[in-house]
């Protein structure tokens, strides 16, 4: 009778266990390395821990998650900034909590044995770009700095399959793609490692993939919103010191989610990428004002991007959310 009672005096005085909040990521794509750090996160717990029952969905482009976000059809959403900036300035109702890849990943890549490492190497050489995106749009400003004319190098045109595809099937010797995303989609079709030349080691940087949720959620849910920042940013913060361990936590999620070596070191090339170009921010997902001004101011310029953004910079972004760093 004594231990009976101690137990039901042990319960009225833990109170009712609270459910945890179950909460919906959408991915800019169909799952590559870059994602491991959300998939590392919830098989770990962290996410847990906060009380978020994570589901982790694949999205088809920035630009449709971008959509659902903005019509709470999801809370959140993993999105290139850029793109969620075209849909803000038109009046979508969304903004990032929180931007992770603050280097951006645009290159041209083509096979290693080719030996093409440096801008003038690209010179008689064949280009697959594919007309509108955001790499094509940047990549003037990439010519530009580097000192090459387009007469300088043959370009053929394509969607993202045949862009790829062309560089497969060596009917085009380079292409426009992310350092960890299309040059790890090449790889596992042919086997042959790739060589990137890096936009931003030529002075030509912005902002990419962050966190964005509807502006409405955010203000309705702030502790929400800070849990779920403070455990991405744990999540990011492990899966770096373990990044084949995070990658298997996507296979492990989705056996058919890629290949191990591959999803190794894509998510490799992505962790370079959380470092900010200006120094003054050390924290994932804490992007400093600097930096968005340097890529609003890019984006306007090259991107496409409303002029009147240069005057609304803060309703693309937040740092609000974030734990202050070290803590």
């Amino acid at each position: 009778m004594i231990r009976f009672l101690t137990t039901i005096f042990a319960v009225l005085l833990a109170g009712p266990a609270l459910a945890a909040d179950k909460v919906t990521l959408m991915i800019n794509w169909y799952v590559y390395g870059e994602h491991a750090p959300f998939y590392y996160g919830k098989a770990k717990g962290y996410y847990a821990a906060e009380g978020i029952d994570l589901e982790i969905q694949e999205g088809r482009g920035s630009g449709t998650v971008t959509q659902v976000v903005a019509a709470r059809s999801i809370p959140f959403g993993y999105v290139d900034v850029p793109t969620m900036m075209r849909a803000v300035i038109k009046g979508a109702p969304v903004i990032s909590t929180g931007v992770l890849l603050q280097t951006s990943p645009m290159s041209v890549m083509g096979f290693t044995d080719k030996n093409i490492r440096k801008p003038d190497d690209i010179k008689g050489k064949t280009v697959a770009t594919t007309p509108g995106d955001s790499m094509s749009q940047i990549w003037p400003l990439f010519l530009k700095k580097t000192g090459l004319k387009e007469s300088d190098f043959k370009v053929v045109s394509g969607d993202a399959t045949t862009k790829l595809n062309a560089v497969i099937n060596n009917q085009a010797d380079l292409l426009l793609g992310y350092v960890m995303d299309q040059s790890m989609k090449i790889k596992d079709a042919t086997g042959k490692d790739v060589t990137p030349i890096k936009f931003s080691d030529y002075g030509v940087n912005l902002v990419s993939s962050g966190i964005i949720a509807n502006t409405e959620y955010v203000k309705e849910n702030p502790d929400l919103v800070r849990r779920f920042m403070r455990a991405s940013i744990k999540s990011v913060e492990e899966a770096v010191k373990d990044p084949k361990a995070a990658a298997q936590s996507i296979l492990d999620a989705n056996p058919k989610g890629g290949k191990l070596p591959t999803l190794t070191e894509g998510f490799e090339l992505t962790i370079p990428l959380y470092k900010d170009p200006t120094s003054q921010s050390k924290q994932p997902f804490r992007v400093a004002d600097a930096n968005m001004k340097d890529s609003v101011d890019l984006m306007v310029e090259y991107g496409g991007l409303d002029p009147t953004a240069k005057d609304k910079l803060k309703i693309f972004y937040t740092n609000d959310y974030l734990p202050a760093p070290g803590l």
